[in-house]
């Protein structure tokens, strides 16, 4: 029991890893965006395509990567991943170099190949190592540490590539930070060859019927869409609703603080939803680990701000928050993910009808209630599938974060048209479709 348990222990610290990695590629890449407009002089909608390519990749590549994983199992499918994100990475310096704007979207695309990966091995691989009943909870612990690279990923951009001396170098700006993503996870992918790993079987004693007629597997496929496609959209445009003099005003490295505080308040709430959706039956514990998370959640706001000690409060003020909502759900993985879609279709009408410091909270604030969709909605859509359906769900479902795609660049395009307050009314629709969901579609047929 021992030994299985610190096996189990050592699978999940790999894990851990393996999210904080995409985490903060996929950030990293999102909030480029903004120094990929200033330093090409293009449109929204043509900046947003850096998105659009990085989230189109999951579409082509996810079913792919579930057939592929199904074959060489998910330690080699991790393995694959980080290799092509080191290649991808690499691809950055002669892309600066030239300049080119389509050979940087052919670096993201390899780089999102890799990611994809990442992605379909790493989701299935938590679900399943351990009891079923908290496999929740172990998705939101992974996703919270996968927060933490998303965290930091805006917080680097904003140090060195808005600055104004990295301006000043165009899109060279970027060649450093990324040579040190590409080595990193080249040894880490070495590193993880050599490891042994709990081994997690992809067969099923016998042939089941396929996927596709789980009616809760397509449905959740269409809430990943949903969910990725609205914090995606909501994230690309946080630097453009905040540098708008209309709106906040702020310089572009400001702003990408800001937006460093809004990956933060993912992440705060996925630490919350991995204590809360636990099986922790101690309420000392529980409670203990909340006022913690609290603690820090103070000291991220507080740091991510420049140390601003009111930016902190505030911080800490809706952390409260998200952590009241969460008893809202009654620990309930379904009931949780319908309050929060309700709260985040809200902020987003507050953001589309307000200004200055209102404004800045209510779209910053979004962050926390995206915290917990994406670990609750995967263990909703493959609620009772074994372990011989589970990379293959994983690759649909994973399919679907094309909406990571689809809804940033629409909503560059309204930026472009109308203006960037109307853009928000997207992913007003994408929550209201993931309520339905957690209510109503996720029943299993």
């Amino acid at each position: 029991m021992s030994q299985q348990k610190n096996t189990l222990g050592v699978g999940m610290a790999f894990m851990a890893t393996i999210f904080f990695i995409f985490g903060f590629v996929t950030t990293f890449n999102i909030t480029l965006s903004a120094k990929v407009k200033e330093v090409f002089q293009l449109s929204e909608f043509m900046a947003q395509l850096v998105n659009g390519v990085f989230f189109f990749t999951y579409f082509l590549l996810s079913f792919v990567c579930g057939t592929i994983i199904k074959k060489i199992g998910y330690k080699m499918g991790v393995i694959m991943g980080l290799f092509m994100v080191g290649i991808g990475s690499f691809l950055f310096f002669p892309a600066a170099n030239i300049p080119s704007y389509p050979f940087f979207l052919v670096a993201i695309f390899i780089m999102a190949s890799g990611v994809v990966f990442l992605q379909t091995a790493a989701n299935p691989y938590v679900a399943v190592l351990g009891a079923p009943e908290t496999s929740s909870g172990r998705l939101n612990l992974v996703q919270a540490l996968n927060s933490i690279g998303t965290t930091i990923a805006p917080l680097l951009l904003s140090v060195f590539v808005f600055t104004s001396a990295a301006s000043a170098m165009g899109a060279k700006a970027v060649q450093v930070p990324f040579l040190i993503i590409g080595t990193l996870v080249i040894l880490i992918g070495i590193g993880i060859f050599f490891l042994r790993l709990p081994e997690i079987s992809t067969q099923g004693g016998e042939k089941k019927k396929s996927v596709w007629k789980y009616p809760h597997v397509i449905l959740g496929a269409v809430g990943i869409f949903c969910y990725v496609g609205a914090e995606v959209g909501t994230a690309a445009m946080i630097v453009p609703y905040l540098t708008a003099p209309h709106l906040g005003g702020l310089t572009t490295a400001i702003a990408a603080k800001y937006a460093a505080i809004y990956w933060g308040g993912a992440m705060i709430g996925r630490f919350f939803g991995s204590i809360m959706l636990s099986k922790i039956s101690d309420n000392t514990k529980k409670y203990t680990y909340v006022a913690l998370v609290l603690l820090f959640a103070f000291i991220a706001g507080w740091y991510i701000t420049g140390y601003s000690t009111n930016d902190g409060l505030i911080f800490l003020g809706i952390s409260a928050v998200n952590f009241l909502a969460m008893l809202l759900g009654r620990s309930r993985t379904s009931i949780t993910l319908a309050v929060f879609a309700v709260i985040a279709a809200i902020l987003e009408l507050v953001t589309m009808g307000s200004s200055g410091m209102v404004a800045l909270w209510a779209v910053i604030s979004i962050g926390f209630f995206n915290s917990v969709m994406f670990p609750n909605i995967f263990a909703l859509s493959v609620d009772g599938l074994d372990n011989s359906e589970m990379s293959m769900a994983s690759g649909i479902i994973n399919t679907l974060i094309v909406g990571g795609a689809v809804v940033p660049v629409l909503m560059g395009i309204i930026t472009d048209n109308v203006g960037v307050r109307w853009a928000f009314i997207l992913p007003v629709f994408c929550y209201a479709y993931i309520t339905f969901f957690a209510l109503v579609g996720s029943k299993k047929r």
